[in-house]
């Protein structure tokens, strides 16, 4: 077995024993048969409701691809954007912090065709959107929101900051990346004098020519976006409703279950407010302390035993069953990309 599957088969094993963990600290001390005659309760308008918003939050992304790589000039397929889209879910949430994502949708883009240099300006483009968006709404809720936010987080509030500081931090890094290309040469030419001191690497003139090719062509496509900006309003209005499609399910599933007297607003900041703690967090699919922070501020939301019952179908639905759709639809890429190769 190779590296590449080691380190899945790892990030897998990890995942899995999260997952259990957290299932384990959800699930005991709890009747189970009253959380299925709850669960029954869930109008079915409202669970295919949740189903669409959550599979058109992994598929909104996957056209905004789509949108970017038709606006730098590659040719690209709506179809196969949104299989870029589960497969960087899935690696997303098997590995800490979400960092497996983006390259797995890297390596299947440049399979299917894409030049790097486009692919990596257009992913770093949804990733940069993805986040502003999110600090967007997370200084927006400080600002208008803030009484009502301290009250409900609670001890959680400080975290809220951690998890707010994080994504201005990456936003702003992300962006130094994308307009100065030159602090990803210095990175690579650091990179590459440790692993030639380690003697991973031997010395190679053409290794540094293939670098400053992809950089060359990683302008060209900064430098377009830059000279397009109905590209990047477009992505930054498209992100916002996709963003708020997943925080809006929580509200459906709380109608859905027959709940009144909060408002949607409450319901869906509250929501966005989870997110923002947790999305940097080095934990896979930030399993566990979503949970905890989940049963922590929505417990006046959702009395009783409601609220473990709409954790289990807001975060089963926006997270476990869009996993199990990303694992199969990356299971079919990888099979289809055997057979090419063979």
């Amino acid at each position: 077995m190779n590296s590449k599957k080691q380190n899945i088969v790892l990030d897998v094993g990890i995942f899995a024993a999260v997952m259990t963990f957290t299932f384990w600290s959800v699930f005991r001390n709890q009747n189970m048969a009253d959380i299925v005659d709850t669960v029954q309760m869930l109008s079915i308008p409202s669970l295919v409701a949740a189903v669409i918003l959550s599979v058109f939050y992994v598929a909104g992304e996957g056209s905004m691809i789509c949108y970017l790589l038709k606006g730098v000039g590659d040719k690209a397929k709506l179809l196969r954007c949104i299989t870029y889209s589960f497969i960087g879910f899935f690696f997303s949430g098997i590995t800490p912090s979400a960092t497996g994502g983006q390259p797995m949708q890297l390596y299947y883009m440049k399979k299917d065709g894409h030049s790097i240099s486009a692919s990596t300006v257009v992913l770093m483009t949804v990733a940069v959107v993805y986040k502003f968006v999110l600090v967007v709404t997370g200084i927006g809720i400080l600002l208008f929101w803030r009484e009502p936010l301290k009250e409900y987080l609670e001890g959680y509030y400080s975290l809220y900051f951690v998890g707010l500081s994080l994504n201005v931090a990456l936003v702003i890094i992300l962006l130094l990346i994308m307009f100065s290309p030159g602090i990803i040469m210095t990175i690579f030419s650091k990179i590459e004098e440790l692993l030639v001191a380690f003697r991973f690497w031997k010395k190679s003139e053409k290794r540094k020519g293939k670098v400053n090719q992809f950089l060359a062509g990683y302008r060209e496509t900064v430098c377009f976006l830059k000279n397009h900006k109905k590209l990047i309003v477009v992505t930054i209005v498209c992100t916002f409703l996709q963003r708020f499609s997943i925080f809006v399910l929580t509200y459906v599933v709380y109608r859905g279950l027959g709940l009144n007297g909060f408002a949607m607003i409450d319901v869906v900041l509250l929501q966005a407010s989870v997110y923002i703690a947790v999305d940097m967090l080095p934990i896979p699919g930030a399993q566990g302390i979503t949970e905890a922070i989940y049963k922590k501020i929505f417990r006046n939301i959702f009395p009783g035993q409601y609220l473990i019952v709409s954790m289990c179908i807001t975060r089963g639905i926006s997270f476990y069953f869009i996993m199990i759709v990303s694992f199969g639809v990356w299971g079919i890429a990888y099979l289809k990309n055997n057979r090419k190769s063979e």
